[in-house]
């Protein structure tokens, strides 16, 4: 049975609007869910500077020249919907000022894109105003450091929302390639018969990044590779992966079965993590001279369910690396007989997965090569997505928290399953592996694969199909 159709939100208020992130992303999003007719409802920013509300419009404007453009008429649309409201979160005449600007609204959405230790003076300060009732709240990532931090990052945001309220955002899951990995594997009946352990060798997931820490080192260095985007991004598409189909087209079944998938991920140790610093990090501004963050991560997860059960799931991420691009490779095992004594030694059969920058599907196989001789070669069947009219991933996140629609969210049970998982090898303090930036990381990265098994490794663009 399908969820009943939520209340729509009738106000959108972002904390942190003058920062970065709304500079980069949220005015964008906002641009564009003008353009296409899907924002209905006042904006109104928060942020500690001074401004006016025309000081507020010229900041968004500005915004949008560096960070994708402004169209004219949708720009139009949005400033007319913005309102501004300056001062200090720890002063309850902010929240005052704020109720006010709200005008009556009885659903406001709340997005806190602020630092994750201002959550709880921010909540409390709308509580205290009456801005906590009957709304909803979105928080950005990371849900904390460790398991620890994210039960009592959780336990903070209960006080004052219910769960169902509290939207954590990642904006990973609101990519569409990411929905097309969700579509592809649960609109297709022949996948289902080979999804599993009897027909698949090994799973592989790359996100190689070909920049370092573009001058944001102060940060890289509180979080590493695997805070950064294992224990969010990269599990995320592993649930995809290995999770059962949900149980009906409710908002929660989607929720339900990721966090399943990730509950059956076995917690890492540290012989299943090879970890990495590229050469030069440590003459980062902002980044200690002895570091031992790792900017290169390789893992070797365990999945402990009967579809699962012996086969491998290798991720890594990395910056630095030959390319910037995100990848899936299924690899199926050989036939049981090489009838034509031309396969053992040859690539197996693939089923690759593009999520960026492209959009590709792809089925490798082999096929019988022209010719008199039964002798084949391999081949690639493609589909490349054309990405014309795309929608943004905040522009998606944003559209479906303001109409209460939490499936693309991530929810308590599921960032705790995640922490689980990776809680034992987060922040370790040994020395990582050096290499080479433009190289595919550390060598010592192939001990975690299994006899002839290889890393695949994604090509920097594809090509026309």
């Amino acid at each position: 049975m399908a969820d009943p159709v939520a209340p729509r939100s009738d106000v959108f208020v972002f904390f942190g609007a003058t920062g970065d992130l709304a500079a980069k992303e949220i005015f964008p999003s906002l641009q564009a869910m003008a353009r296409r007719g899907r924002l209905d409802v006042p904006v109104v920013g928060v942020a500690f500077d001074p401004l006016s509300l025309e000081g507020f419009r010229a900041r968004a404007r500005a915004a949008l020249e560096e960070h994708g453009g402004v169209d004219d008429e949708a720009f139009r649309k949005l400033a007319a919907s913005l309102r501004y409201v300056g001062g200090d979160y720890k002063d309850p005449a902010t929240f005052a000022r704020l109720r006010e600007a709200i005008d009556g609204a009885k659903r406001p959405l709340h997005y806190l894109a602020i630092p994750p230790s201002l959550f709880g003076t921010v909540a409390e300060g709308l509580a205290a105003s009456g801005s906590a009732e009957n709304a909803r709240v979105v928080v950005e990532k990371p849900f904390g450091r460790d398991l620890a931090s994210a039960r009592e990052l959780t336990r903070t945001l209960r006080r004052f929302f219910a769960e169902d309220a509290i939207f954590r955002i990642d904006h990973f899951l609101g990519k569409e390639p990411v929905q097309n990995l969700v579509y592809f594997r649960f609109a297709n009946s022949f996948l289902e018969p080979v999804w599993n352990r009897d027909h698949v060798r090994s799973v592989q997931v790359t996100m190689a990044e070909d920049f370092g820490v573009k001058g944001r080192g102060r940060f890289y260095e509180e979080v590493g590779a695997i805070r950064d985007v294992v224990q969010n991004h990269l599990l995320q598409v592993a649930a995809l992966l290995t999770m059962e189909p949900p149980a009906g087209p409710g908002r929660g079944a989607l929720l339900d079965a990721k966090a399943s998938a990730l509950r059956a991920v076995r917690p890492l140790t540290r012989e299943d993590v090879v970890r990495g610093q590229f050469r030069g990090y440590r003459e980062e501004k902002g980044v200690a001279p002895g570091s031992a963050v790792e900017t290169y991560a390789a893992l070797r997860l365990t999945i402990d369910t009967w579809r699962w059960a012996g086969v491998p799931f290798l991720i890594r991420t990395g910056k630095c690396l030959p390319v910037t691009a995100t990848e899936v490779r299924v690899t199926f095992r050989r036939p049981p007989v090489d009838l034509f004594g031309d396969v053992n030694g040859t690539p197996p059969d693939q089923i690759r997965l593009r999520l960026g920058p492209e959009v590709v599907i792809a089925l490798g196989a082999r096929a019988k090569r022209a010719g008199e001789a039964m002798v084949g070669e391999p081949i690639e069947m493609r589909a490349v997505h054309q990405r014309s009219d795309e929608m943004l991933p905040y522009e998606r996140l944003l559209g479906d928290a303001l109409s209460g629609d939490s499936t693309l969210f991530t929810r308590e049970d599921g960032v705790e399953a995640a922490w689980r998982v990776v809680d034992a090898v987060a922040g370790m303090t040994d020395a990582p592996y050096g290499y080479e930036a433009g190289s595919w990381g550390p060598a010592e990265a192939a001990r975690l694969l299994d006899g002839d098994e290889r890393w695949y490794d994604p090509a920097a663009a594809e090509p026309p199909a």
